[in-house]
């Protein structure tokens, strides 16, 4: 953090952070509607993975990131969004940057084979795993934890219907949260940022889907900035909490919230150090039609954003920040 902290427009964010196993739900409910309303970000700790679990899940990441670059590309993402993103391949902001993050990435998405009757919807379908013999054991525990961190994102959920005054089990409905979309992406940072020339981590961004649940390693490179309309903009760090989950909303809950509750722009600085992180990123089902929750508008505040198929905004959010495939064709 050193390389950074020295500009006194920076400091670190102080988090409301939310017990999963408070019997108290009143309080957690309290806690996260604030954390909601002042920009979207939180921590939630006690939900149920223990740490050597995720220490495993961060190793195995690792090994697939420590391959050789021609054996990453056999599973190159595909029109799916499944797969492997190469260093540069995905631009997040591109008023502030001169070329894409540099980060590499590995979506993982819920499994739906080609029999099934859902398997042409954008967002499912096979995903591309790398070979047994080459890492062993991988797609069993990355499989495992996908599930792990959909059970997560769906307990905090039922806080947020709460926090939104609906029902607990509002978003749990089959065309919702019965039938999500689900991805999760390993990530791997390497180098040194360095935001006068355009050089990121990760470009400054909101999330394009309903939450994010973060896990990330020990090395501090995360920052949010709470008012994106100040001048200048105020980045602070969030620093990592061994244990502890980061949860940030995203710009679908915005819209279904009627601007109640935010989605705040995030981005990471590399100080040099490999950093490994892995968002999960939980969306509604592709034919849910995001609309201006029934709690959040009246007379007086009218819906502000026009309603929209989930899986339509989603491929357009998607295209907007991703290289075409092509390119990488006509590179091979």
């Amino acid at each position: 953090m050193e390389n950074h902290t020295k500009d006194s427009t920076m400091n670190v964010s102080s988090l409301n952070c939310i017990d999963l196993s408070n019997d108290d739900l009143h309080n957690s409910v309290i806690s996260l509607k604030q954390a909601c309303l002042d920009c979207g970000f939180f921590y939630v700790i006690n939900h149920g993975i223990n740490e050597e679990f995720m220490d495993d899940v961060f190793e195995q990441s690792k090994k697939f990131f420590d391959l050789p670059l021609e054996e990453k590309m056999k599973v190159l993402r595909n029109e799916k969004h499944r797969g492997y993103t190469p260093v540069l391949d995905e631009l997040l902001d591109p008023v502030n940057q001169v070329n894409g993050d540099h980060k590499e990435g590995y979506y993982i998405g819920i499994e739906v084979p080609k029999d099934d009757p859902h398997w042409d919807k954008p967002f499912y379908g096979p995903n591309p795993w790398p070979d047994a013999d080459v890492l062993p054991g991988w797609r069993e525990t990355m499989e495992k934890y996908h599930q792990e961190a959909l059970r997560i994102s769906k307990d905090i959920a039922r806080l947020l219907a709460l926090a939104l005054d609906l029902d607990v089990d509002y978003f749990d409905r089959t065309e919702m949260l019965g039938k999500p979309i689900a991805t999760m992406r390993l990530l791997r940072y390497q180098g040194v940022s360095d935001p006068s020339n355009g050089i990121y981590a990760c470009g400054a961004h909101s999330d394009f889907g309903m939450m994010t649940l973060l896990a990330t390693d020990s090395v501090t490179g995360l920052q949010i900035c709470k008012d994106k309309k100040a001048t200048p903009q105020k980045w602070e760090y969030v620093p990592p909490i061994k244990g502890a989950f980061i949860v940030n909303l995203g710009d679908m809950l915005e819209r279904w919230s009627n601007g109640f509750f935010k989605s705040t722009l995030h981005r990471v600085l590399g100080n040099g150090q490999e950093r490994y992180s892995i968002p999960f990123f939980l969306e509604p089902n592709h034919d849910c039609l995001v609309e201006c929750l029934p709690t959040c508008k009246s007379e007086s505040n009218l819906p502000k954003y026009p309603p929209i198929k989930c899986s339509t905004y989603l491929t357009q959010r998607y295209n907007e920040t991703h290289a075409e495939l092509s390119i990488y064709h006509q590179q091979t």
